[in-house]
């Protein structure tokens, strides 16, 4: 199943929401990957420009935005951003597509 690493950085309405009732969110956003068949695979709470860094696996690229949307659209959360991770060995066949298209692709202005 795909690996997905979505940051987050929570809203003044988020972090209200913590404060006034602290408590760990994983079990939410569990809720929301079971119902898509996935599953956090690590979920950490960071400092810095991101709050949330989480792993998971979903069947595909649309379930793991869908997820980030929905919370986004909560107000919660101020900025998500989902990206696609492959082990090493994965991207290695990602890396030989692009050099099969090597020299295929004109440039502007060509």
């Amino acid at each position: 199943m795909p690996l997905f690493i979505t940051y987050a950085s929570y809203s003044q309405t988020g972090i209200k929401g913590l404060l006034s009732k602290p408590e760990n969110r994983s079990a939410a956003i569990k809720g929301l990957l079971d119902s898509v068949g996935g599953r956090i695979v690590a979920m950490y709470n960071t400092t810095g420009t991101n709050d949330v860094v989480l792993v998971s696996e979903a069947p595909d690229g649309s379930d793991a935005v869908a997820i980030a949307m929905a919370v986004s659209a909560s107000g919660a959360i101020a900025r998500a951003e989902t990206v696609r991770a492959w082990t090493s060995d994965e991207f290695e066949s990602v890396i030989k597509k692009a050099a099969g298209l090597t020299g295929a692709y004109v440039p502007p202005g060509s």
